[in-house]
């Protein structure tokens, strides 16, 4: 089976995003630009076996337009306070893609604009979400 074992999420400015992935999500980051031959940080998204890591990488064209077509994957963060959460998004300079909406009998689900102009979801488990 082809599992997901990494990420990467394509940015302009590295500190930037490290410090809105950091605040908004707690993640930390090292510093992989000798291997990549490039501006490249590991992205460490928590210490369980439950989930994959990823990678900011510096763009190599132009950012993406708002409102186009999504060119990739949109990678969906699981968080435990969804409402707490967007608001540490938007304080960090995100803006909201799609709003939150149910997932009846399921969870919480929304979609961002990050500082660097990608788009990535947030889920909040909720049995009573309707």
């Amino acid at each position: 089976m082809g599992r997901v074992v990494h990420f990467e999420i394509h940015v302009d400015d590295m500190e930037r995003a490290q410090k809105f992935y950091g605040d908004v999500f707690g993640w930390t980051f090292q510093d992989w630009s000798e291997y990549a031959g490039m501006p490249y940080c590991g992205a460490v998204t928590g210490d369980s076996e439950l989930g994959v890591d990823g990678a900011l990488m510096q763009r190599q064209g132009p950012r993406p337009e708002r409102n186009q077509p999504l060119n990739g994957y949109a990678c969906t963060i699981g968080v435990d306070d969804y409402d707490s959460t967007e608001v540490k998004i938007l304080d960090g300079g995100g803006s909201v893609a799609i709003p939150k909406y149910a997932l009846p009998g399921m969870a919480w689900q929304g979609y961002y604009l990050d500082t660097e102009g990608n788009i990535f979801g947030v889920h909040q488990p909720d049995e009573n979400a309707k």
